[in-house]
C-alpha cells in the first residue's frame, strides 16, 4: 500500500487551457521500487481471475476491456501489481491510490475486509472498463459493496468535462465529490473531502445506506452540518505534521495571497486559484520540498524548522504523473500521461501521447538491477548526482528543467499539427512512433547532464591536496 501520496485535482475552467488534470506522487517505502510503463491492449476475450499475491482478494475479470496505459511495480512476484495511474481508450483517466484513514468510530462499526479489493489491484479492477469519470466512481462503488476495502484510499478520476475525488474510508462506505469546474483540490493522507450535499447527486455520489449508518452509529461530531472529513476522518498531531502542510503549501503556491496555518486541521478542500492553472503548476507543487520557506529541508533554515514537516517530494516518490485530457484538440489525441520516475524536484516529467500501442522499452522493460539503459534507473540517477552536491548542482539542474520544459512544449506542438491529419490506426501509429522520439529526446538531454555532473562532481573531491611550490 502506498502510504505517502500527494494528489492535486482541476477542473477544466481552472486551467490555462481547458484541461482537466489530475495529479499524484506515488511513494512507496523505500527509495528504490522500479516501476514500468506499459500500454494493456483492449480485449474482447474474459481475462480470467485476478488474483492478488498481496492479500487474497479474488476477483473474475470481465470479457471486454479497453486498452489502457497502467505504471506497475517492476517486480510484480514480491511487490504486487499496483498499476496506480491509467488513461484508457475512452480517455478517462485514473489513479489509484492516496492513502486514507478512517478513524476508529466508523471503523468499529464497519471494519476493513483483509481479502477486500486492496490498492494493488483496484486500478486492474477498473481503469480498463470504465468509460466516464462519473462512471469510474459508480464502478468502483459497486466493487466496494460487493468485495469490500481493506484499507482507506482516495481515487482521482477525470474525463474532458468532470473531475472526481472518491474516498474509501470504511470496509464499505465512500463518499465522492466533483470538483467544481473552476476550483481544485489538494489531498494529502487525510480524509479530505469535507460537506456532501445529498440533494446534489450531479455533484456528489455516496455508498448506500450511509447517512443512516453514520445516524445509527451517532458519528458527526458537528451539530448542524454533515462535514465528511470529521465523520469519518482523523485529526491528530501525525496529520499536522505529515499531512496537513503538504495541503497547505499546495494552497499556498496556488493562492498566495491566503494566509493559512500548516498545521490547521480545516484547510478547505474546493479552492479557487486566482489565476489559470498549468501543467508547470502542478509540476512544481509535485517537486516541492516547501521551496522558499524556512521549513525546506533543504534550505538555510535552522533544523527544527527543516525536520517539522513530511516535504511532497520525496527520494521515495517513484511515480509522479499528472493526467491530462485537453479540451482544445481532437479527443483522438487530447489525452496526455506526465510521466516523472525520478526524484520530481530533480527530474522532469516526460509527456506521453495515450492514443498509442506501445510504449518505449526504456521504460517498459525496467530491470530490477542497476541499469543506465533504463528510464527509471537513469532519471533516478540524475536525481542522485544532483542532491549529493546540491548547492553545486540545483541551479544547473534548474537550466536543464526549463531547458526540457521548452522542448516538449515544442514537440508537442509540432506532434498535435502533424495529428490533425490522421485518423483511426494510421494516428495511433504515428503517436506510438512520436512518443518513442519524445522519450529519445529527453534520454538525450538526461544523459548529456548525468555527464556534466559526473565530470563536476569529479572536481570537487575533497581528496585533493596542493602542494607549496616552495617546498
Amino acid at each position: 500500500m502506498e502510504k505517502a501520496c500527494t494528489t492535486i485535482l482541476v477542473g477544466k475552467k481552472a486551467s490555462i487551457d481547458g484541461s482537466t488534470m489530475i495529479a499524484r506522487n506515488d511513494d512507496t517505502f523505500l527509495p528504490l521500487t522500479p516501476q514500468r510503463f506499459v500500454m494493456r491492449p483492449a480485449s474482447k476475450k474474459s481475462a480470467g481471475k485476478l488474483v492478488s499475491n498481496q492479500n487474497g482478494f479474488t476477483a473474475e475479470l470481465p470479457a471486454k476491456s479497453f486498452r489502457y496505459t497502467a505504471t506497475p511495480n517492476a517486480d510484480v512476484e514480491h511487490e504486487g501489481v499496483f498499476e496506480e495511474s491509467s488513461i484508457n481508450e475512452k480517455n478517462v483517466a485514473m489513479s489509484a491510490t492516496e492513502s486514507v484513514y478512517g478513524n476508529e468510530r466508523a471503523l468499529a462499526y464497519d471494519p476493513w475486509v483483509p481479502n477486500g479489493l486492496a490498492e494493488d489491484s483496484l486500478q486492474t479492477m477498473v481503469a480498463p472498463y470504465i468509460e466516464s469519470a462519473r462512471g469510474g466512481v459508480q464502478y468502483l462503488g459497486k466493487l466496494i459493496a460487493e468485495y469490500g476495502s481493506p484499507e482507506g484510499n482516495g481515487v482521482l478520476f477525470s474525463d474532458k468535462n468532470e473531475v472526481w475525488y472518491m474516498e474509501i474510508v470504511t470496509g464499505h462506505h465512500w463518499a465522492a465529490t466533483r470538483i467544481p469546474d473552476d476550483a481544485y483540490a489538494v489531498a494529502a493522507n487525510q480524509v479530505a473531502q469535507q460537506q456532501i450535499d445529498f440533494n446534489d447527486g450531479d455533484n456528489y455520489l455516496w455508498s448506500e445506506g450511509i447517512r443512516d449508518f453514520v445516524s445509527q452509529h451517532h458519528l458527526n461530531p458537528d451539530k448542524e452540518v454533515w462535514n465528511f472529513r470529521h465523520i469519518f476522518g482523523t485529526d491528530t498531531k501525525k496529520d499536522r505534521h505529515y499531512n496537513t502542510p503538504r495541503v497547505w503549501f499546495g494552497q499556498r503556491y496556488l493562492n498566495p495571497s491566503i494566509e493559512q496555518d500548516p498545521m490547521s486541521s480545516e484547510l478547505p478542500f474546493i479552492c479557487h486559484a486566482k489565476r489559470l492553472i498549468g501543467v508547470k503548476d502542478l509540476e512544481y507543487i509535485l517537486s516541492s520540498h516547501y521551496n522558499e520557506t524556512k521549513y525546506d529541508p533543504l534550505g538555510n533554515g535552522c533544523e527544527a524548522d527543516r525536520l517539522k514537516f513530511r516535504p511532497i517530494s520525496l527520494n521515495r516518490t517513484q511515480n509522479s504523473h499528472i493526467l491530462q485530457i485537453r479540451n482544445n484538440v481532437s479527443s483522438e489525441y487530447a489525452a496526455l500521461m506526465w510521466i516523472c520516475f525520478g526524484v520530481p524536484s530533480f527530474a522532469p516529467y516526460v509527456p506521453f501521447y495515450t492514443n498509442a500501442n506501445d510504449t518505449d522499452s526504456s521504460w517498459s522493460e525496467t530491470p530490477l538491477e542497476y541499469d543506465v539503459q533504463s528510464a527509471y534507473w537513469m532519471y533516478r540517477t540524475l536525481s542522485m548526482l544532483v542532491e549529493s552536491h546540491h548547492a553545486e548542482f540545483i541551479q544547473d539542474d534548474l537550466d536543464y528543467l526549463k531547458d526540457c520544459r521548452q522542448a516538449q512544449l515544442r514537440l508537442l506542438d509540432e506532434i498535435d499539427d502533424a495529428a490533425s491529419n490522421k485518423k483511426g490506426e494510421a494516428l495511433t501509429a504515428f503517436l506510438t512512433q512520436q512518443n518513442y522520439q519524445v522519450a529519445a529526446a529527453m534520454r538525450t538531454k538526461a544523459m548529456k547532464m548525468i555527464g556534466h555532473f559526473v565530470t563536476k562532481g569529479l572536481t570537487l573531491s575533497k581528496l585533493t591536496f596542493n602542494m607549496d611550490k616552495n617546498l
